[in-house]
């Protein structure tokens, strides 16, 4: 992969991660415009790399709530930081589940299928035109709720479904405050990219090429620098309701992904 190309796709990365559009989808899409060779494993190691730089702008924007988070479970009482973490441990159940037993499966999928990309990134709008006619609330995030949405971030896995979008739409859905929506959509995800890092690490699976390392390096830049603002963008977005311009552009680039496919 060219440096360009991965600097391309990893601004790409940044601000689609936070904002509703399927950060997974666009990458697919601008590999494809790109004219991207990788093999779906290679493919889904760029991915992963550049998923993992969105995580650390996440928890740099979070630092704050993760400092009272670890500082609450230090505490080992039933307090609500206790109560949040095992929250997002609950909403991981779905996406550890598919990772562990379709990760095979889901990897051919990360190869450039914009048809696929096209059609998921219209489900995106859907869920995001809904959530945003959705009555504005005070109310928290429960236990059966944290699973739920841990389905949705599931579904999510797929390229073209956005897992912010998803999350937060579910979320908001159920009932709860779209701000508490939103941060709990940002952090449930941290846990699942450093796990699936670690993981790839002890089985060998994540081994880096030379001649892609400074591809790599330059795309988790571009990422991580591009995800802090996009994801302090994203949280004024939500409270001012604004995902139906989201839903909307979903719809315009998931026609166009489609057309895209059936010319190519």
């Amino acid at each position: 992969m060219e440096t360009i190309d991965a600097i391309i796709l990893g601004v790409i990365q940044g601000l689609t991660e936070f904002l509703p559009v399927s950060s997974s989808g666009h990458l697919e899409l601008g590999k494809a415009i790109l004219g991207d060779q990788s093999i779906p494993e290679e493919s889904l190691l760029f991915t992963v790399v550049l998923h993992f730089a969105t995580a650390l702008s996440t928890l740099v924007v979070f630092r704050k709530d993760v400092f009272e988070i670890v500082k609450g479970l230090l505490q080992f009482q039933n307090n609500e930081e206790t109560r949040f973490s095992i929250k997002i441990l609950i909403s991981m159940i779905p996406a550890v589940f598919i990772g562990l037993f379709f990760e095979e499966q889901l990897e051919q999928l990360f190869g450039g299928n914009v048809m696929l990309v096209g059609c998921m990134l219209i489900v995106t709008a859907i869920l995001l035109w809904f959530a945003d006619k959705a009555k504005d609330t005070l109310k928290s995030i429960s236990f059966s709720n944290a699973f739920v949405i841990g389905i949705a971030q599931a579904i999510a896995m797929l390229p073209g479904i956005s897992r912010s979008g998803a999350t937060i739409s579910t979320s908001v859905l159920l009932g709860n405050d779209k701000t508490k929506a939103a941060r709990f959509s940002f952090l449930m995800v941290v846990p699942l990219i450093f796990g699936k890092i670690a993981k790839d690490i002890v089985s060998g699976d994540l081994t880096v090429q030379t001649n892609s390392s400074l591809s790599l390096i330059l795309g988790f830049i571009a990422a991580f620098i591009s995800g802090l603002f996009a994801c302090t963008w994203m949280i004024s977005l939500v409270k001012k309701s604004k995902l139906s311009y989201f839903a909307l552009y979903c719809i315009v680039v998931g026609v166009i992904a489609i057309t895209f496919g059936f010319i190519k």
